[in-house]
This record gives C-alpha cells, structure tokens and sequence, in this order.
C-alpha cells in the first residue's frame, strides 16, 4: 500500500537490501518500458563544459544596465514597489528575482539528480534502474549547467526558499515510490517545464535561452518517464490508492501555488533595496488579486497550468479534488488539449540539433581510434 505500485516495472526493495540486487533471476526479470528513451539517451547529450554545445563566456552581459527577463515578469515591478525605486534599481530588483527563478531551479535540479540517484537503489527492474542513472546522470549536468551561468551572472546562488526546500526534501527522503515518483518526475518536473519554456522564450540573455533549450532538451524525457509510470498504475489503483495518491497531488499543488514564489520565501534579495518583504507582499497582494491570478493561469506556459494539465492527463485528478484546480483554470479546456507538454517543441528542436553535433562526435572519436 505505502509504495502504490502495479506494474512490475515499477517493483521495489528497501533501499538497504542489496541482497536483492544481485539475486540470479532478477538480471533477466527485465521490462522493455523504458528501453526507448534509454537509446535515445545518446542523442540528447551535452556537455555544460563544451562550446561546441554552450559557450559560458560567448555573450558578454552586464545584469547591472542589462534585464534578463522582461520588467513585467517581475512581479514587484508591478506594484507600488516601483515607486521606491529608481531605474538603475529596478532593473537590479529584477535580475535579483530572475536569480532567485534561477536559484530555485539549480535546487530543483539538485533534488532531481539527489532523487534519481535514490531510486537505483530501490527499483528491482533493471530497465528502470538503467533509466534512473541515466536521468541521474543528466540532472547533474543540469546542475553543472545552472551552477556556471549562476557564477557567471551572479557568482553565487541565493538559498533555497523554505517552500521548495520541504517538498523537495520530502520527495527525495520519501520511503514510498509514488511520492517519489509522482512528487519528482509529475509535480516538479511538470513544474519545471512550465518555468523553463517561459524564460526561454522571454529571456533576452542568449546564454539563459540556450542553457534553457538545453536543459529541456532532457526534462522532455524525465517527464515521460512519470507519464509511463501513470499509464502503467494509476488504472490499476483501488478506490483507496486513488485517494492516497490524489489528495497529496492536492496537497502539493496548493502549497506550491500560494507559496513557492511569493515575497517571503524571496526575503533574501529586499534588503539591499531597503525594502520590509512584509510590506513588499502587501503591495503587491494589493495590485494582484486571485484574478489576476487566474489571468495569468490562461496562459499554456504558466507553470500552475503545465502541472495542472500534468495531473489531469495522468488520470490523477478526478471528482474528488477537480475543484481544488477548477478555480484557477478551466479544467474542460484543458482536458480537450492534446497531451503535449509545454516548450516540446522548444526541446524536439534542440533534439535535431544535439543528435547532429553528437553525429559528429561520434564520427571523429570513432576516427581517433
């Protein structure tokens, strides 16, 4: 009941029983589920310390006279925040909050490779666990990648908010694989998709756009790797799991909403500014209100929608729990919508780029022989 597993592919053993691991039958007990986005993991590679793939240093950028992100992306900006700043600051307030975005996400990229790696200690199958430390084996080259651009632009990361750093600690400590599965791979990927095809198509920092469309480039397939294991086991579950499994979706879906960006969990950056972050989140609850909110949920790449569309498609919201999600988008759109994930085109086009440079690579190691 605690893992909420049906198809063998998914089947588990404590994390501390190697024993398991090396039982005779269990290298030929082998499901094909993933053997597709494991061949094609050749094809996506990159390498955060090659030019041939991002150049750190190719685009000159000074975040002092320099937006990387749109004024309106900044919420504070929006509001009568504003108004205690002149130009020079507002543009420094913004690139702040872009580097908060884009601290949170090198956390979350942590979190996926720390989760990752946790799940090749406990999957039986051994095609699940070759898909896990191949995705493992990506998120850290996200976490390479997010880790240079944050030096180069800012020369250090801003700590993780308290918001993302429970539910990422809960995901990645949690015993049960669901959690793990529906937390990482549905949630905070799905999350994540939204972010990342946002910044890419906003950002007028060209190392930003290409370390996104990189980024995606993998993200696409850790996605499916949950959407695999939804079609595989959210049918199956009894009345009882389907109500495990969805109210935490739920819960998780509501904390992130109300608190994962707000002016608390970015109280780091204000004082500098001379700005009280109690006062920053008043003035700026007082210009947004929930219909703002929901403005903003109408378009396909906001970050709530992507992982309300995420839950909906993977058959984990129903009757039950619709309203929770039903007074910010509407649900009946969504579910009409095709199952694509936001920014996949984003990704299939550095897919064609990637397998031609990798082509390449291959060409002139094999000539090196």
């Amino acid at each position: 009941m605690s893992h909420i597993t049906h198809d063998p592919a998914y089947n588990t053993v404590d994390r501390d029983d190697f024993m398991s691991m090396i039982e005779v039958d269990r290298y030929a007990d082998r499901a094909d589920a993933f053997d597709e986005i494991i061949s094609a993991t050749r094809d996506h590679f990159w390498d955060p310390n090659d030019p041939k793939y991002i150049d750190f240093d190719a685009e000159p950028f000074d975040v002092e006279t320099q937006l990387i992100m749109p004024k309106e992306f900044t919420v504070e900006l929006n509001c009568a925040v504003a108004e205690k700043l002149d130009e020079g600051q507002q543009i420094k307030l913004a690139n702040q909050s872009t580097r908060f975005i884009v601290s949170s996400l090198l956390h979350g990229e942590q979190g996926a490779f720390s989760l990752s790696a946790s799940l090749c200690h406990i999957m039986r199958d051994p095609g699940a666990q070759e898909y896990a430390s191949n995705q493992a084996r990506e998120e850290a080259r996200h976490v390479n990648g997010f880790s240079q651009y944050v030096s180069k632009r800012f020369g250090t990361a801003l700590g993780c908010g308290p918001t993302l750093a429970s539910l990422l600690d809960e995901v990645v400590m949690a015993p049960e694989v669901y959690k793990k599965l529906v937390g990482m791979q549905m949630l905070i990927e799905g999350l994540a998709m939204g972010a990342f095809a946002t910044l890419q198509a906003r950002t007028f920092d060209p190392t930003l756009k290409r370390l996104i469309q990189l980024v995606m480039s993998d993200e696409a397939f850790h996605h499916r790797f949950g959407k695999i294991w939804a079609d595989k086991t959210v049918p199956d579950l009894t009345p009882e799991q389907h109500e495990v499994v969805e109210d935490w979706a739920a819960h998780c879906f509501q904390v992130l909403l109300f608190n994962l960006v707000n002016a608390e969990q970015k109280q780091e950056i204000y004082p500098e500014f001379g700005l009280d972050w109690e006062w920053v989140r008043g003035a700026v609850l007082e210009a947004f209100g929930e219909e703002d909110r929901r403005k903003t949920m109408t378009e396909n790449t906001n970050i709530f929608r992507v992982l309300i569309k995420t839950l909906l498609k993977a058959g984990i919201i129903t009757e039950r729990t619709k309203h929770v999600y039903g007074n910010w988008v509407d649900m009946a759109e969504l579910h009409a919508e095709d199952d694509e994930v936001a920014g996949a085109d984003v990704a299939e086009a550095a897919l064609i780029e990637l397998a031609e440079i990798n082509s390449h690579r291959r060409v002139m190691s094999k000539a090196l022989r």
